[in-house]
């Protein structure tokens, strides 16, 4: 699926050179509240320092050794102001663990308390509340949504003739629908309703949402699809997408710090964290409302994040049903198209069984992992838009920890290409889902600014005369010529998953 030092224990924040760090590892008190499970508070700590100290880059170069690195040094490195994670096993959560700052203006610290946007974290959240309904008979997985929509239908054409929108299609994003993610608004934005987010319609910043696949021929992420999913909801429950995931969801899995709150309450704003862009200036207004609020519109913490993911293994497992059957909860986490279950991302063929989910949003990176035998697993939640280099880094640091096979740091060899083959390359290039991208080549080396990347230029190192990939994140881009040797696209892949074609 894929940064310091130790300050104190016991959840008192110390300043240490100009940051705040937080820890809390304590024996657990009735009704399942935080704390150490196993080998008690010193075997924690000391577990907890390993991984702050030894962070490595999760994008490597052959012939280079990486060397372990703190996390203040990362945090630095990434200008990422804060970090919130927590680490579960057994049906608990272990540690919880938090740096640096919720608002850097203000110094207020990240605590294991602060409110982060999940980004697409939100729709594996929102599947089970789906699910929920399939469970009580209120919701086919099988059936064309449009036999429930009411205030909006799936429009038809050429595509949908034979095979239909639904459910499941949306859940495994497999049903051919459009708009990979959404933007959000900013403070002084209008923010449309989800039937003009659909129609892409005035004030909507998206595309309309269509069918442009044949359903269930192929796996293509969609958060339009989700949306799709979330008007659903609300249209045959006749309640409002928030009430529905609280009574269904966030309440039964003891998510007590979640919401669907969409804009976020005024009362909650001192409790969240200032969303930061890659150069770390602050989002304008704090951060970004997302209507689309299944896709992307959850507020929550890592350890709430974590108590979803345990009482999903607990209900895969059997021993647990407050949520979902223990039939829908395996459905869930069972491949349906390539790594999709039902909602969460599971691990490719041949590898250990495992599930969860990444998000970005606007100022904020996240990621969930859960391995589904041991129940071991850990969320990890950050204010900026650089923060998934930095989770990579973490990730890595907390496998080496745990002994777990994933994830592993991506290896690159290092190519020399000429300067004439590198200018040829710059250029300002589009795509439908990711924006506008400028390559620039200076000093014989290649530079990309793209807005899904932030504000700041990146170099882009050569692995062949054509391939080229970042150090700062797992993202690779292949240019192709026609047979006058003009540059005519560009590929683009994430975590060797085709993301986009781009063209000058």
């Amino acid at each position: 699926m894929r940064k310091f030092l130790f300050c104190f224990v016991g959840g008192a924040a110390v300043l240490v050179a100009g940051w705040v760090c937080f820890v809390s590892v304590r024996p657990a008190a009735a009704g399942g509240s935080l704390g150490v499970q196993r080998a008690g508070d010193a075997d924690e700590s000391a577990r907890i320092q390993r991984i702050e100290n030894g962070l490595i880059a999760a994008i490597q170069i052959k012939g280079q050794t990486a060397k372990p690195m703190t996390m203040a040094e990362r945090m630095k490195f990434f200008k990422v102001p804060g970090v919130s994670m927590a680490f579960f096993e057994g049906g608990k959560i272990v540690w919880t663990k938090a740096y640096g700052y919720a608002d850097v203006e203000s110094k207020r610290p990240v605590t294991a308390e602060t409110l982060f946007q999940a980004a697409s974290i939100s729709k594996p959240v929102s599947a089970l509340a789906a699910l929920r309904l399939v469970r009580d008979g209120k919701l086919s997985l099988d059936e064309n949504v449009n036999a429930e929509l009411k205030s909006w239908k799936v429009p038809e054409n050429e595509f949908t003739k034979e095979q239909k929108v639904t459910l499941r299609r949306i859940l495994s994003h497999s049903a051919g629908t459009t708009v990979h993610g959404f933007a959000g608004y900013a403070s002084d934005e209008a923010v449309p309703t989800v039937v003009q987010v659909l129609n892409g319609e005035k004030p909507a910043n998206s595309d309309p949402v269509r069918v442009d696949v044949v359903p269930g021929t192929m796996e293509r992420y969609s958060g339009g699809g989700m949306t799709i999913m979330q008007l659903m909801l609300t249209d045959v429950t006749g309640k409002a997408f928030p009430e529905i995931t609280k009574e269904s969801v966030l309440q039964p899995a003891g998510m007590t710090s979640s919401g669907y709150m969409q804009p976020l309450p005024k009362n909650l704003w001192g409790n969240a964290a200032t969303a930061y862009r890659s150069d770390g200036t602050p989002v304008k207004g704090g951060w970004h409302t997302y209507p689309e609020m299944a896709a992307a519109g959850l507020w929550t913490t890592p350890s709430d994040l974590a108590r979803v993911a345990i009482e999903v293994k607990k209900e895969y497992d059997g021993t647990s049903e407050k949520i979902l059957s223990q039939k829908l909860a395996q459905e869930m986490l069972t491949r349906q198209k390539g790594n999709y279950g039902l909602g969460f991302e599971i691990e490719a063929p041949g590898k250990k069984r495992h599930f969860g989910h990444g998000g970005s949003n606007e100022g904020y990176r996240c990621d969930l992992l859960a391995w589904t035998d041991s129940g071991q697993g850990i969320a990890i939640m950050t204010n900026s838009d650089a923060g998934g280099g930095l989770i990579a880094e973490i990730m890595l640091s907390v496998a080496k920890e745990y002994g777990w096979p994933e994830p592993e740091p991506v290896v690159h060899s290092l190519a020399k290409v000429d300067a004439a083959t590198i200018a040829s390359y710059a250029g300002t290039y589009e795509g439908d889902t990711v924006g506008k991208l400028v390559f620039t080549a200076k000093d014989g080396k290649l530079y990309l600014q793209a807005d899904i990347l932030g504000p700041e230029s990146q170099e882009m190192l050569p692995e062949t005369d054509s391939h080229f990939f970042m150090m700062s994140t797992n993202i690779q881009f292949s240019f192709e010529k026609n047979k006058q040797g003009e540059v005519e696209k560009v590929e683009i892949d994430a975590g060797n998953k085709f993301v986009a074609e781009i063209r000058r």
